[in-house]
């Protein structure tokens, strides 16, 4: 994490710094916030801002904004005079830290603001063989290009790349193409010269210098305009960019990084995305399976958002009770982990006994999650085994057993866990069944999608 300190160095806010540093923070240093936008237009990126609340916090933020550098602010003050504090909350401040500092207390408001805790958490073997690959191409320059459904950690996996190769303890600077407007996109990514366009009052490094060293993110790629698409094949072919109003090329060494939503196949028979540049950013290919298909994944990540939220707003870490852990895994989270995160973090706040109920984990429309569908599924197993067992009279134990294990597992629409659940046998002895009725050709139900359908 960079962090950006503007003010005098002196007394408490050396201190400051100090603590800030021993907290993993990369720090530097301007005393006037005039120094601070230059800062940033140069190209000194920084993830946070640490502000004394004597200087002009309001007048910083517009300054920055005014040119597209939206970087959170906290502010910082001796003797914590609550007027000050709050004057710097008001004027766009995130958080206020009073010095004297406390080490615990400003670890835990660069935690909470640039928000930089995401480790990859993994269980399911479907996200371990994606993590094995990007450990096998992490070391290398490669282009990767990472391709998930919205909200599956895109972004997570590229920071944990960047983590894992050479270029770690240089920068990782994230661009969202989706976010940017079509006419500053260019501008963002590779400067401008004073005087380029209206507004342009000096000169700005872009994305591509700032990242120099490190790792470029193009997150969401796919919604970049062909016109300047044409402009980034030939800045990652050349490892050199050109900034807007600018007389001569500026050579650049970054990794590119690239995420999309879509399928940029097709975009490229849509005509919405240049073929060529879908080639260069393809070296390596990591997908991120659904959250729907990676069911290992989904107890481990309640657990890990949970500790989260708990810590984050002084509540008192509680276990997840079992039927909301069966409600968990049951839900298709069309809006996969970011989904997941938010829903836990309303449980967190919802819940009012000992655990994490069911009744506290709700989509966002505010409603409860639909029970589990073992309770359904068991009663339509129960049904059809109540029928079967009035109409075996005469027949062998062994054809009664076979005919109840089909018919369960039809019920069960091939889920072979519930399907053992439901039959009080465990999923090897299940499975052993199944293969001796495979043998001898009798038709077995094939698994289906869903949770434990393959296990």
């Amino acid at each position: 994490m960079r962090l950006l300190v503007v003010g005098k160095l002196n007394g408490q806010l050396s201190v400051a710094v100090k603590m800030a540093m021993n907290a993993g923070a990369k720090v530097s240093h301007v005393e006037t916030t005039e120094q601070a936008t230059n800062a940033l237009r140069a190209g000194q990126g920084a993830d946070l801002l640490m502000v004394d609340y004597a200087l002009d916090i309001a007048g910083l933020i517009a300054a920055n904004e005014a040119e597209r550098m939206r970087v959170p602010v906290v502010a910082c003050g001796v003797d914590a005079d609550p007027m000050r504090a709050a004057a710097a909350i008001k004027a766009g401040a995130k958080e206020f830290i009073p010095l004297p500092p406390d080490a615990e207390l400003i670890a835990a408001v660069l935690a909470a603001v640039t928000d930089d805790e995401k480790p990859m958490v993994v269980r399911d073997p479907a996200m371990e063989q994606v993590i094995k690959l990007a450990d096998q191409v992490a070391p290398s320059d490669a282009s990767i290009l990472i391709t998930g459904e919205s909200g599956s950690g895109k972004e997570v996996m590229a920071r944990y790349v960047h983590g894992k190769s050479r270029r770690a303890k240089a920068p990782f600077i994230s661009v969202n193409c989706a976010a940017i407007p079509e006419n500053l996109l260019e501008s963002e990514l590779f400067g401008h010269e004073k005087g380029a366009f209206t507004g342009a009052m000096a000169r700005r490094i872009g994305k591509f210098e700032e990242a120099d060293g490190g790792t470029l993110l193009l997150d969401e790629i796919s919604e970049m305009d062909v016109r300047l698409q044409a402009k980034l094949l030939r800045a990652i072919q050349e490892r050199e960019i050109d900034r807007v109003g600018g007389s001569k090329p500026v050579k650049v060494n970054i990794r590119i990084l690239a995420t999309s939503n879509r399928d940029l196949t097709q975009s490229v028979k849509d005509g919405t995305f240049r073929e060529d540049l879908l080639y260069r950013l393809n070296v390596v290919n990591l997908r991120l399976p659904p959250l729907r298909e990676r069911p290992a994944d989904v107890i481990s990540l309640c657990e890990f958002f949970v500790k989260k939220y708990s810590a984050a707003n002084g509540i008192d870490e509680k276990p997840i009770s079992a039927e909301a852990k069966r409600r968990l895994i049951a839900h298709r989270w069309p809006g996969n982990v970011r989904e997941l995160e938010n829903a836990m973090h309303r449980a967190v706040l919802l819940s009012t006994g000992p655990e994490i109920e069911e009744f506290a984990i709700r989509l966002p429309d505010g409603q409860p999650m639909a029970p589990a569908p073992d309770v359904a599924v068991a009663r339509g197993a129960q049904m059809a085994a109540d029928a079967v067992s009035r109409t075996f009279v005469g027949s062998t134990v062994a054809e009664v057993e076979q005919k109840l294990i089909i018919d369960t597992l039809e019920h069960c629409l091939g889920n072979r866990t519930h399907a053992a659940n439901i039959l009080g046998i465990s999923i090897r002895t299940l499975r052993n069944k199944l293969k001796e009725y495979a043998d001898a050709g009798v038709p077995v139900p094939p698994p289906q999608g869903g949770v434990g359908a393959a296990a």
